[in-house]
């Protein structure tokens, strides 16, 4: 891009002195006329309508005689300075000093007013409002309507409308791409969300057809998983979203935000499906996994706006190594610890040989302790260990 703004710009400036130098370059052929010679030629025009005048009688002799003499001087004085050449025959100094000149002036403008570079870095860093994008999507939408046969174009035009939320819309674009999103399984994904969306959450119909269309193309693509467990959870079939969602969890890195996300909610439907077992850990690594209880005198304080935080701690350490939260769910609830939970990624869980472990159920959501917490007392287990038994039995005063 710079190297054609610049070949441009040369062959403007190249343009420009052409234009301005053209009488100093294509001047006349012929030998070029000097200001004496010029001086003579005037005066020979004037000398001529003096004799015609005192032919005529307009003017006396003496008028004449006068006025001759005057002439004779003044021709005598002009022609007597130096010879030169006119402007039209200016010599190749001038021609070459302009150029100069030309070059020197437009190059200072050039670098004190500000360069294409800057130009195009403030034209990057300018933010794009919500109405410009609005504006370049209800562009494209009328060059669809113009070519609807433009299938890839359909789904480009789905995306976007899908990016700024207008999910009805999307879904009608989706749906004119027709052909084109069969054999791509994030587009048949997006499409189920999309519908999804629009229905209020309801996955029956077509979005689960789709769910499953993106599945068989692709068994591990992120957006279908997640789509398929949550499907499964909203028809109470636990156990399948505790599938999906792990084979989801299994391809997300250690530690991340979304890997705990995954795992709140695969503990959430082994907890509402009263289901056991040690939940599979990423890269098949080591992990905790049990029982929680709730004494029967601390149910009457759960709300179900409460959280269950299980808190996995060094023996000896405050900083927790991983931490599960979940909303709260029917008692007894199953837990699982893996290293997708840990804080940091380079101390994984399954580093540990043991650790101290903790179970409350948090009025705000927050890790740190407060008065009215329900909470369990605090058991040293080893890591690998799936029959961990925790009773909340305790108010934080």
């Amino acid at each position: 891009m710079m190297t054609s703004f610049f070949i441009a710009a040369f062959l403007l400036l190249v343009q420009v002195l052409f234009l301005l130098l053209r009488p100093f370059i294509f001047s006349g052929k012929g030998e070029e006329t000097s200001r004496r010679q010029m001086n003579a030629a005037i005066y020979r025009e004037e000398l001529d309508k003096l004799v015609a005048e005192h032919a005529a009688g307009l003017i006396n002799a003496d008028e004449y005689e006068m006025s001759h003499a005057e002439m004779r001087q003044r021709l005598f004085q002009d022609t007597s300075e130096e010879d030169d050449r006119s402007v039209m025959g200016s010599s190749k100094k001038v021609v070459i000093g302009l150029c100069v000149f030309i070059v020197l002036l437009s190059s200072a403008m050039y670098f004190s007013l500000g360069d294409v570079i800057r130009i195009a870095q403030y034209n990057e860093q300018r933010p794009t409002t919500q109405a410009g994008v609005e504006k370049m999507v209800a562009e494209f939408a009328l060059k669809m309507e113009k070519d609807p046969d433009n299938l890839k174009g359909w789904a480009m035009l789905a995306r976007s409308y899908r990016i700024l939320g207008r999910n009805q819309d999307a879904a009608n674009a989706y749906a004119r791409a027709g052909s084109f999103i069969n054999d791509d399984p994030e587009l048949l994904a997006e499409y189920a969300d999309t519908l999804v969306s629009v229905s209020n959450g309801n996955f029956s119909g077509k979005p689960l057809a789709l769910i499953n269309q993106a599945l068989k193309i692709d068994p591990n693509n992120l957006l279908a998983l997640w789509l398929s467990g949550s499907a499964s959870f909203a028809a109470q079939n636990y156990k399948a979203a505790v599938q999906a969602w792990e084979r989801l969890a299994n391809q997300l890195p250690p530690g991340s935000e979304e890997a705990r996300a995954i795992q709140g909610s695969i503990a959430e439907a082994r907890s509402k499906g009263g289901l056991t077992g040690t939940i599979a850990s990423v890269g098949g690594s080591k992990g905790i996994s049990g029982k929680i209880e709730l004494s029967a005198e601390l149910k009457s304080q759960v709300k179900p706006s409460d959280t269950v935080l299980v808190i996995a701690r060094q023996p000896g350490e405050r900083m927790p190594v991983a931490v599960l939260k979940v909303a709260v769910g029917d008692f007894p609830m199953n837990f699982a610890l893996t290293d997708a939970l840990a804080m940091n990624p380079n101390m994984p869980i399954s580093k540990l040989s043991e650790v101290a472990i903790e179970v409350r159920i948090s009025k705000t959501g927050m890790a740190k302790p407060e008065a009215g917490d329900l909470m369990s007392s605090v058991q040293t287990v080893k890591v690998g260990s799936n029959q961990v038994k925790l009773l909340i039995n305790q108010v934080r005063q």
